[in-house]
């Protein structure tokens, strides 16, 4: 028996978010008296996961899977979950690992939960924290199934090395038929993508326009920071949707979270909540972001946010 991961890439390449799945099952393994198994699709390097605590990994290697499937890769693992022995599965809170986990939970009789921020408290009976109501409250579940799903919330538990190595092996499970056909797939390759950013800088409607959005980017780009943007920004055409963040756009769980010139409407804190770390600029001292930042400048951004540039890029050439 082991616990088994699931570990995404993009291009052949690990995401960040596999290094904290692998490093989270590491912690629940040790808690069972038990080992690692990930499992990896397409993954050029995937004898790195050892570093973080697999021992072994099952790597499927087939060119039709390089676009994503919810149905062939919940089968794939259902396959491997079977063919270890897993009484617990640990994916990661992507918009990918939560499209393919409720089928998988069918597929295993599994009970799932999502969103989960810490190892578990106990293994027997086996219980997760977790955010719930829209990250505004803190829940701990305990799961009764035989066999269990984690969802793991991103950026909540962290990279942690434990030194070892893994042994891969090829795993080539029978792969069923879908109906779903991806004819292409477009990404903004230059960028830090919003999912995988530890750093996200985004605007709002305070900036007045799109010509403005060079500081945002400018900022972003000393921090190596993803931007973003609220919803009525992206609904006026400054920015693309694929920025959008919020409740009704996509969720972030950076380390650190930079509003610039906007609010802080319920809908847009509800999908920045689980930042660690929250820093709004705002004109307006009364804007609601104020009560739930961390860190908040009152003043105007044409002002404050070049001034910041000026001394990050100071401190970076200071301790260049």
């Amino acid at each position: 028996m082991s616990i088994l991961v699931y570990t995404e890439s993009e291009n052949g390449k690990l995401k960040k978010a596999a290094l904290e799945v692998v490093s989270y099952a590491k912690a629940v393994a040790d808690q069972m008296g038990t080992s690692v198994t990930a499992v990896a699709v397409n993954a050029d390097n995937a004898e790195s996961l050892g570093a973080y605590g697999a021992s072994k990994v099952l790597l499927v290697k087939d060119d039709s899977l390089k676009a994503f499937n919810a149905k062939k890769y919940a089968a794939i693992l259902e396959a491997a979950a079977k063919n270890e022995d897993a009484k617990v599965v640990v994916v990661s809170s992507s918009a990918n690992s939560k499209y393919l986990a409720p089928l998988l939970a069918v597929g295993l009789e599994a009970g799932y939960v999502s969103n989960v921020v810490e190892a578990p408290s106990n293994v027997s009976p086996f219980t997760v924290k977790h955010s719930a109501f829209t990250n505004k409250a803190f829940a701990n579940t305990e799961i009764t199934t035989d066999i269990k799903i984690v969802g793991l919330s991103n950026n909540s538990f962290g990279l942690v090395e434990s030194g070892g190595s893994a042994t891969v092996e090829d795993f080539t499970p029978s792969i069923p038929e879908s109906g779903v056909t991806v004819e292409s797939v477009d990404k903004a390759t230059d960028k830090v993508s919003i999912a995988d950013a530890e750093v996200v800088v985004s605007g709002g409607r305070g900036l007045k326009g799109p010509e403005n959005w060079g500081m945002i980017e400018e900022l972003a780009e000393v921090l190596g920071a993803a931007t973003a943007c609220s919803k009525p920004v992206s609904d006026l055409g400054w920015r693309p949707h694929s920025e959008h963040v919020g409740q009704t756009g996509k969720p972030v769980a950076s380390n650190l979270y930079i509003a610039i010139g906007i609010s802080g409407a319920i809908q847009h804190l509800a999908g920045i909540n689980s930042s660690k770390v929250k820093v709004v600029i705002n004109t307006d001292p009364e804007a609601p972001f104020f009560k739930a930042a961390d860190y908040g400048v009152v003043g105007d951004a044409f002002e404050v946010v070049p001034k910041l540039i000026e001394k990050l890029k100071a401190f970076k050439a200071a301790n260049a």
